[in-house]
């Protein structure tokens, strides 16, 4: 594995696949070790694989491997006497069969601090994910079973019973019924507890918390730090036209009966993290949306006796990810702001709130003693383990040695911004190839973002701008109307309206690229992905001054999209009532304009993408065919709303270039080789 990344891993696809890729950090009870997933190629080249890696908190050694499992490593979390948990498919080293079904199912696995790595538990269903109590050591598991069994014997039971019968089908009975790429049931998440007392877990060793479950979780348990308590969210109907909100439940560890701990109107909670003392929790409570209203984030303080406190109510961005120092002091999470997404330290004493990183943005906050550890990425970055002092305001980190740090890129890195008409400012990123001047301007790429309610504000794998910019295009990632990190009433400013604001706004910031003398304006196209690929669809139905059109996983019919996708409660919020909906629909569905597209346009989309459906990309195709467009269709059987293995990826960058070459550079189109 290569320590560095350099400018010219950009210029091959196969080059830029073969780079490792981090995600995840834990930190040691006495905050002396610090361990990350390192993602590198799989030795047949088709998929990625995960192993954990240690690195020196004080930045003196370099990082070092410790796991190098078949299948790869993921969910690294530390027990209270430094050993290491995480979960692998990998099988068990020392030989013991696995029961039934389970052999390729994901285990829970332990590394001592000295020794090898043992498997705890292979569920027949595999375990989704492992918290730990700090102090106590219980451990919290979610794994899989059927609502008509119990966890362990009876569920491998139930779904051999059903494999001999042929059996595929699942009965619902809630909503939803599928989610991301993958049919919900019919096993769903069941929360257990245990403590490791031996060599093994087994499921006698556990305490099923939800043996009713019938639901997807909403969001992860966690389990307070003494191991009496776990907070979890479970959902609240309450109308069948805007779906549930998501309250919190406190339950016992022990299994006795547990009850609501925060639940009110008009709000959902999300991201717990208990206090130190075991007291109550961080949360993040949600204003969930209405047609007239984009959703909210609020953080709270709750007590186990349910009193709830809003923190920093002034505070002006959507805050995420909260974690609590070790001595309760203070807490620590994530906003987008500006392009970037700092790290924000709230003093829950006296309330005050500094922005404690000046640049770039950060996941996987861990807290220690004396350092806050962080995964630090940025659009020309990708992500690296830092450390931070605990409160000192607007600081650069210190970036600990560990793979994947990038060395040199093939271009630079700007920003350029506009005042639009209702007065705000709207800003952008601009990648600039090397070599491009006014004497050899470069092509222009505009790629819009997804979410709709997101930012570009860091590194990206999936699309990277430097592999364009090694190419030879500028490319330009603007964040307009409906963006994070710039106040919420530049999200209202595109609520309900996604053709209107957001389509003026990226027309704006293009403008201002194209007036610069290294910029061809004769030579501009236009990208997106998911909400990115509806704009770039509306993009094609309002103009042609674009030379080609890349749309990816992107919605197209808004009345269809709404009622299909696996999550259609979020649409329904801001689309509205039917009656209203059809009048937005009207207004900002771009498949009712399918006539006025002059543009090339090719159209990138997945099978078991199940949040934006094939359906969409489907008939965005066929009525680009019907009506004379010039158009290709990249299909993926396999692939979700993201494509995510190496070889298909591969093929995404190389059918782009392709396709941009021709229509943007006038070369011949050349047909990618493996397609």
């Amino acid at each position: 594995m290569s320590g560095t990344i350099q400018a010219g891993d950009f210029a091959d696809v196969s080059a830029f696949a073969a780079l490792p890729r981090l995600a995840s950090l834990a930190l040691s009870p006495d905050g002396t070790r610090l361990v990350t997933v390192v993602a590198e190629l799989s030795p047949d080249g088709k998929t990625w694989q995960g192993a954990l890696w240690e690195v020196d908190p004080v930045g003196e050694r370099p990082a070092r491997r410790l796991t190098r499992g078949a299948k790869g490593e993921s969910n690294p979390v530390f027990t209270p006497d430094g050993a290491l948990l995480f979960l692998s498919s990998r099988p068990d080293q020392q030989g013991r069969p696995a029961e039934g079904k389970a052999k390729d199912k994901t285990a829970l696995w332990l590394l001592p601090e000295v020794g090898e790595a043992r498997e705890l538990l292979r569920p027949v269903g595999g375990v989704d994910r492992v918290e730990v109590a700090a102090e106590a050591g219980t451990l919290l598991l979610t794994a899989g079973a059927h609502p008509a069994a119990d966890f362990g014997d009876s569920d491998e039971a139930h779904r051999k019973a059903r494999e001999d019968a042929g059996v595929t089908a699942v009965l619902y009975e809630s909503y939803p019924v599928r989610y991301w790429d993958s049919d919900l049931g019919p096993a769903y998440p069941r929360l257990l507890t245990g403590r490791l007392t031996g060599d093994r877990l087994t499921a006698a060793d556990l305490t099923d918390l939800t043996p009713d479950a019938d639901a997807r979780l909403d969001d992860v348990a966690v389990i307070s730090p003494d191991g009496r308590w776990v907070v979890h969210t479970e959902r609240v109907d309450v109308s069948a036209a805007y779906g549930p909100r998501v309250r919190l439940r406190l339950s016992p560890a022990d299994g006795s009966p547990g009850r609501v701990l925060a639940d009110l109107a008009d709000h959902s909670f999300a991201q717990a993290t208990f206090l130190p003392d075991s007291s109550g929790v961080i949360a993040v409570r949600v204003f969930d949306s209405t047609p007239d209203q984009p959703w909210r984030n609020a953080l709270v303080r709750i007590d186990l006796d349910g009193t709830i406190t809003e923190l920093a109510p002034d505070f002006a961005e959507e805050a995420e990810h909260p974690v609590v120092a070790p001595d309760g002091t203070a807490v620590y999470f994530t906003s987008a702001l500006r392009g970037h997404q700092p790290i924000w330290r709230l003093d829950l004493a006296s309330g005050e709130l500094i922005r404690l990183t000046a640049t770039g943005s950060y996941a996987d906050v861990r807290v220690g003693a004396q350092h806050v550890y962080a995964l630090r990425n940025a659009v020309d970055q990708p992500a690296q383990p830092v450390r931070l002092d605990l409160a000192t305001p607007e600081q650069e980190p210190v970036v600990l040695p560990a793979p994947g740090r990038v060395e040199s890129l093939p271009g630079t890195l700007t920003e350029i911004e506009t005042v639009v008409e209702d007065g705000r400012t709207v800003r952008a990123w601009l990648v600039l190839p090397t070599g491009c001047s006014a004497d050899q301007p470069a092509p222009l790429l505009l790629w819009v973002h997804g979410g709709p309610v997101m930012s570009w504000n860091g590194w990206s794998w999936r699309w990277n701008p430097w592999l364009m910019a090694a190419k030879g295009y500028a490319v330009l990632l603007p964040d307009p109307a409906l963006s994070t990190g710039y106040g919420p009433e530049f999200i209202a400013a595109g609520w309900g309206s996604w053709g209107a604001k957001p389509y003026t706004d990226l027309m704006a910031i293009t403008d201002v690229a194209v007036h610069r003398d290294d910029i061809d304006d004769s030579r501009t196209a236009a990208m997106g992905g998911s909400f990115g690929g509806y704009m770039a669809n509306w993009i094609a139905t309002q103009t042609d001054r674009f030379r080609a059109i890349v749309t990816h996983a992107s919605l197209w019919h808004l009345d269809a999209f709404t009622g299909t996708t696996d999550d259609s409660y979020y649409w329904i919020r801001e689309m509205g009532d039917p009656l209203r909906q059809q009048e937005r629909v009207r207004a900002n569905s771009p498949h009712l304009r399918a006539a006025d597209i002059k543009t090339p346009v090719l159209v990138i989309h997945g099978d078991k993408d199940y949040r934006v459906p094939i359906g969409e990309g489907q008939r965005l195709y066929f009525d680009l065919v019907r009506h004379g467009v010039q158009a290709k269709f990249l299909y993926y059987p396999t692939e979700n709303h993201w494509v995510l293995t190496p070889g298909n990826a591969k093929v995404w960058y190389e059918t782009i270039y392709s396709f941009l070459a021709e229509h943007v550079l006038d070369e011949p189109w050349r047909r990618p080789e493996l397609l």
